[in-house]
């Protein structure tokens, strides 16, 4: 049973995460040859203040542009 676990900065609307729940699914079976109700995709979502590039919080980032 393939289990993909995605790790992605909160905000994205319900149709965002279908299409890339979809999409990963999609690469896995063909790739893995694996039936499709075997594949598990869990994801998790992290709050801008959590998550950092290069020593800086995404949230301090994008106040910077604005």
């Amino acid at each position: 049973m393939p289990i993909a676990i995605l790790n992605i900065i909160e905000g994205r609307d319900l149709e965002k995460k279908r299409a890339l729940t979809n999409a990963v699914t999609e690469a896995i079976c063909k790739s893995l040859d694996a039936p499709v109700q075997s594949v598990r995709v869990i994801i998790n979502e992290m709050p801008k203040e959590n998550y950092a590039i290069a020593g800086e919080l995404i949230c301090d980032r994008e106040a910077a542009k604005h």
